[in-house]
């Protein structure tokens, strides 16, 4: 864990004194290609694990659920800091 954080903070490191060089233009690509590359190894593995796979319809309805509540409470809250700050702070 600490390992992960350590090359988070050099990254980001890194990128603070990179910022404005056009390698931060190759950065966004190789991002994109890594996301979907990560992606199609979580579907195979998914796809691979029988286990999951005879039981999606339980696992699928409590992942809705789970990201139906996520997504209104990240509107909820937005929608609260939105009214305090044009408000100035103020309740």
């Amino acid at each position: 864990m600490f390992r992960i954080l350590i090359l988070l903070i050099i990254g980001i490191g890194v990128g603070y004194l990179l910022r404005g060089h056009s390698f931060t233009k190759v950065t966004k690509w190789s991002i994109q290609a890594t996301v979907c590359a990560l992606l199609l190894v979580f579907g195979v593995s998914i796809g691979s694990n029988r286990s999951l796979i005879d039981n999606i319809y339980d696992f699928g309805w409590q992942a809705v659920i789970i990201a139906t509540l996520g997504v209104t409470g990240s509107i909820v809250a937005a929608l609260v800091a939105q009214r305090l700050l044009k408000k100035g702070g103020k309740p």
